[in-house]
């Protein structure tokens, strides 16, 4: 049985709103909105039951869950282990941001553009010694890992903690690499959804990441200065095969009553955002979704590219899964253990999908242009393994890490570009299905690709 784990980093905190760096430091305190904003978490979270609720003993997290806690079934006890601890930035805390641009200029620029080599020079009884803050949060959060997980095998627990602690509980878990630490975003009260399928080093599923919808923010806001370019990219809605779990591929399934139903949602859910420009792959269920969506963007063009197309299953298309175990056991099993290998019979491989898709997406982003004065908003709407391969390319992740990677019918998932293609995006929040079923938790079918 999966192990279920909901992160949530703690409400706006008062150097929050003054924008002085926290680390470690346990001045900091919820703001009045920080504070109602834990009580919208309590409210999304309280239909689930917990077995444990973890949070970092900082004074910001602990409030946060205990603010959470009365809305939980069964009263889980909280627990405060140090590993929970924000990043340790000790000659920073304390300091308003625009102050540690200028006093550590340098350092401050490896912190943002190489973090995984950012380092502070700390002055000890013995001398000087070498700290990284980043490669040291990111080794604490495997340890949290390692210690938790066997205590709650086939459970759910609920982590409260800081931005910089949950980015590296996410990236240590998916095995996303330390440089890649500002590319996962963490609003105030944001929640993730982590899927563990067996223990620690067994596959794990991010099933999403960074909801804001229960705070009525239906999308994460761009972080402070950054402009660009944003990508909302969004699975089709249900089919028919989706929802018997038959395998579809490159044939041309339409969308059942269901997945036109969740399409409108996604449009309701998305119009009052603007939309500059839209793309879709060209088959009848994302091509129909989008057509759906812009009904509230009139004056938008839909583009059609075939590199979008789903995966190309071959003689497996039109087949239920039983089925294909019947002729291909070693194939399946070998596509549900390592999909990276296997080259479909008559289709596609998984590498076939990336060099297109990534192709594709990389277009799209070059053809759209990059401003630094205003945000520029881009629909995508394409189909489970062609998101997949693109949100692995985003994370910094290869084809073998698909299946970590839950993309359910009628999701949104929202990447920035503030820099275009020269710097890596941010993932701002994946796999939003809250306008689907109200819940924190994706419950579209889970179909075959």
């Amino acid at each position: 049985m999966a192990t279920r784990v909901i992160i949530v980093r703690h409400g706006q905190s008062s150097y929050n709103a003054l924008k002085m760096i926290q680390g470690r430091c346990d001045e900091s305190v919820l703001t009045e909105k920080g504070t109602a904003d834990a009580h919208q978490v309590g409210a999304a979270l309280s239909s689930l039951k917990f077995d444990a609720v973890y949070s970092s003993p900082l004074q910001r997290a602990k409030k946060t869950a205990e603010v959470i806690l009365p809305y939980l079934q069964g009263s889980p006890e909280l627990l405060t282990p140090a590993s929970l601890l924000e990043i340790d930035l000790p000659l920073w805390e304390k300091l308003h941001k625009e102050v540690v641009k200028d006093k550590f200029s340098e350092e401050y620029r490896c912190w943002k553009e190489r973090p995984h080599q950012f380092c502070i020079t700390l002055p000890t009884a013995e001398g000087t010694k070498e700290h990284f803050p980043v490669l040291a949060l990111y080794e604490q959060a495997k340890q949290f890992w390692q210690e938790i997980l066997p205590r709650h095998s086939g459970g759910t627990i609920l982590i409260v903690a800081h931005n910089g602690i949950n980015r590296c509980l996410l990236a240590s878990a998916l095995g996303i690499s330390p440089a890649l630490y500002h590319s996962i975003q963490q609003s105030n009260c944001g929640i993730n959804v982590l899927n563990f399928v067996g223990g620690w080093g067994e596959l794990v599923q991010l099933e999403s990441l960074n909801q804001t919808s229960h705070m009525r923010d239906a999308l994460p806001t761009p972080r402070e200065g950054n402009r660009g370019l944003r990508l909302l990219l969004v699975r089709h809605g249900e089919t028919e095969w989706n929802r018997v779990a038959r395998f579809q591929g490159g044939i041309d399934v339409p969308l059942n009553e269901n997945g036109r139903k969740q399409a409108q949602q996604a449009a309701e859910f998305l119009k009052d955002v603007p939309i500059d420009f839209a793309v879709s792959s060209p088959m009848l269920r994302p091509k129909e979704t989008a057509e759906l969506i812009l009904k509230n963007h009139p004056n938008i063009k839909l583009e059609l590219p075939e590199k979008l197309k789903e995966i190309n299953h071959g003689l497996w298309e039109g087949k239920l899964e039983s089925e294909i175990k019947q002729e291909y056991a070693d194939l399946l099993h070998q596509w549900q253990t390592a999909p990276e290998t296997v080259q479909m019979p008559e289709g596609e491989n998984l590498q076939q999908v990336w060099d297109r898709a990534i192709a594709c997406w990389d277009a799209i982003i070059e053809a759209a242009g990059v401003s630094d004065t205003e945000l520029k908003t881009g629909l995508v709407v394409a189909h489970d393994a062609i998101n997949k391969v693109i949100l692995c390319h985003v994370l910094g992740l290869s084809p073998a890490s698909i299946w970590s990677i839950k993309q359910g019918n009628g999701a949104v998932t929202v990447i920035d570009y503030p820099h275009g293609l020269k710097k890596p995006p941010i993932l701002q929040a994946m796999n939003i299905t809250t306008h689907l079923s109200g819940g924190v938790l994706d419950q579209t079918a889970a179909g075959a690709l």
